[in-house]
């Protein structure tokens, strides 16, 4: 059976420091700090999946972002990610949201084909964007509301 996702909060973040840092290469770990703060962000919100990933956006107006992402590497390729967003993207419509956005590093084929998957468009490039320097894509998707 696969769990519920559990929206996440501040009381959260040692929990989802501990994925991004399982999750992502050394020079782009978020610490627990961050997280928090990113997750108390007006407009803030996100879900975790008890498997072993979790999101987290916020929303703006009409407009929301994908802060970050993240999924245990053994957890991988069960649904988790592809569940996360959608999820996610659901929750932005249902704040108003008709636009979602999300910074993706070039070379990570299997994160841009999810999010190709779930409908983003490649829309600009962030020269030089990560730590190491490599460069990021940015992506969109048009939401649709609830019911709409």
């Amino acid at each position: 059976m696969i769990p519920p996702l559990v929206p996440v909060s501040t009381s959260h973040a040692e929990v989802m420091g501990h994925i991004h840092e399982a999750a992502f290469p050394p020079d782009e770990v978020w610490s627990a700090t961050v997280l928090a703060l990113h997750a108390g962000l007006p407009g803030g919100f996100g879900l975790m999946d008890p498997r072993g990933g979790f999101v987290l956006a916020r929303t703006i107006m009409d407009e929301s972002e994908i802060l970050t992402i993240g999924v245990v590497p053994q957890a991988r390729r069960l649904g988790i990610g592809a569940r996360l967003l959608r999820a996610v993207m659901t929750e932005a419509a249902s704040m108003a949201a008709t636009t979602m956005f999300l910074e993706v590093a070039t070379h990570n084929g299997a994160a841009r084909a999810l999010y190709a998957g779930l409908g983003f468009q490649e829309v600009g490039l962030r020269k030089r964007y990560y730590p190491n320097g490599d460069d990021a894509l940015v992506m969109r998707v048009a939401l649709t509301s609830p019911g709409g």
